[in-house]
């Protein structure tokens, strides 16, 4: 498949020729999971999902193939097959489980729940002629709105600000596919946030999701106690955070 013109026409017919190979595609993915539920529709403020399955099977159906051709394309695997990013699938496959236990990816899921996250914002903002700012600093927010913004520390930057024109908003995002002490530490550190930007009177938001916190549920529990506005992704889609900012105007 390397710098194959059409690589979709040839990944469906590698696909039906040897189907056992789909059990590989979340591997060249850095995954270690080979069921994903996938959000792959967020317009007009719903979470839409789709099932992919990509255990090995002797045969797959015209509907399997054109899925996991979808995914792959979509997942921006046969992009990097069609560039020649990857030149030798073997050393790639070995980078990847090396990079499996590195911090390199730790990353991911936050930066997909920001872009889920700005979605909802946007919307707000533009339907309410809102104004926002994305990873917003102290200085930024000088600049936009003329309002002075105290920070706990320096290198303090907020995934979002919204201004409604009495109340500025300081969004925080993040979310968890596993437990661990970052987030009793994270839920932490957004209690103390909260503290901080009150006595300013500016409001403190806190959107988070994830399966991480099913095995860390009291940390979030006291957190949930303790600051005004905590949200997760259904609560999103219900509009709660467009009641937030509107009806405190």
């Amino acid at each position: 498949m390397i710098g194959k013109e059409n690589i979709q026409k040839e990944f469906g017919y590698l696909l039906k020729k040897h189907p056992q190979i789909v059990r590989l595609i979340p591997v060249l993915l850095a995954c270690r999971e080979n069921k994903f539920k996938i959000l792959t529709d967020l317009s007009e403020g719903n979470l839409k999902y789709e099932d992919f399955s990509f255990e090995e099977k002797k045969n797959l159906s015209d509907p399997e193939i054109s899925k996991a051709v979808r995914f792959a394309q979509k997942s921006g695997l046969l992009k990097i097959f069609k560039d020649k990013t990857i030149k030798n699938v073997v050393d790639y496959t070995i980078g990847i489980e090396v990079g499996l236990d590195s911090n390199g990816r730790k990353n991911r899921g936050g930066t997909a729940m920001e872009k889920v996250t700005e979605n909802f914002v946007k919307e707000i903002c533009t339907s309410h002629d809102f104004k926002y700012i994305k990873e917003a600093t102290a200085e930024k927010v000088l600049e936009q709105w003329g309002l002075k913004l105290g920070v706990d520390k320096s290198s303090r930057r907020f995934d979002f600000a919204v201004y409604n024109g009495k109340s500025l908003y300081l969004i925080e995002t993040n979310y968890y596919g596993g437990g661990g002490s970052k987030l009793k530490s994270t839920a932490g550190e957004y209690k103390a946030l909260y503290d901080f930007l009150t006595k300013d009177r500016h409001k403190f938001v806190w959107i988070t999701d994830g399966i991480g916190w099913q095995s860390t549920s009291r940390p979030l529990e006291e957190t949930f106690n303790h600051i005004e506005y905590l949200l997760n992704l259904k609560m999103l889609t219900e509009g709660l955070l467009e009641d937030i900012v509107v009806n405190n105007l």
